[in-house]
């Protein structure tokens, strides 16, 4: 029997197809068992919010699942409804529960002394108060009201902020707003740069 290359290649088609259809159980009934099961795994005991991935400027779309008791994040995967990565994650992206749920987080911070050789170990508690006394100290030697034409301009340009990558959506408009309020003029995002 002498078979030529069109009909080589319709055959193989037909049978491609029937095999993906049918030959690996994939009629209505099986995708209707398997839709069925795969919404009993829903978390209905979470709350879902979209967001979007902190690791890059491609802005894929999350679906994180919160413990409603705990507050706590459980589950990162992708969004599916999301114009740009359709569910799909990279490496990265698929770990990035672990930028709140990571039991290998710090919980104490090393400051060495000025003129000190020597690390110190340190709450976060006094870290935060540290931090917070510092930019007020510098907001306050170095806050205008006034510009030298009088106008209002409630500005410090004493102090800058530079923005990371790792900062989704939600957490970039905080600092922002955070920044603006406290009269900075230089705000900077890393991923613009």
């Amino acid at each position: 029997m002498k078979i030529k290359r069109r009909s080589f290649l319709q055959l193989g088609t037909v049978a491609t197809m029937s095999m993906a259809f049918f030959g690996l159980g994939c009629g209505k009934d099986e995708v209707a068992k398997v839709r069925d099961k795969a919404s009993s795994f829903k978390l209905a005991w979470t709350k879902q919010t979209t967001t979007i991935c902190p690791f890059c400027a491609v802005g894929c779309g999350l679906v994180v699942n919160t413990n409603q008791e705990t507050k706590r994040a459980i589950n990162v995967e992708g969004d599916p409804d999301h114009p740009i990565n359709k569910g799909s994650l990279c490496a990265k992206g698929a770990a990035s529960i672990q930028l709140t749920e990571n039991p290998d987080r710090p919980s104490e911070c090393l400051w060495r002394a000025p003129y000190s050789d020597k690390f110190e170990v340190k709450p976060w508690q006094w870290c935060k108060e540290r931090i917070a006394r510092l930019i007020k100290d510098s907001r306050d030697k170095s806050f205008e009201e006034k510009n030298a034409k009088g106008q209002v301009v409630n500005r410090t340009e004493g102090i800058a902020s530079m923005g990371s990558a790792a900062l989704d959506n939600e957490e970039c408009w905080a600092m922002q707003t955070f920044m603006r309020s406290l009269g900075l003029v230089y705000v900077e995002h890393q991923a613009r740069i």
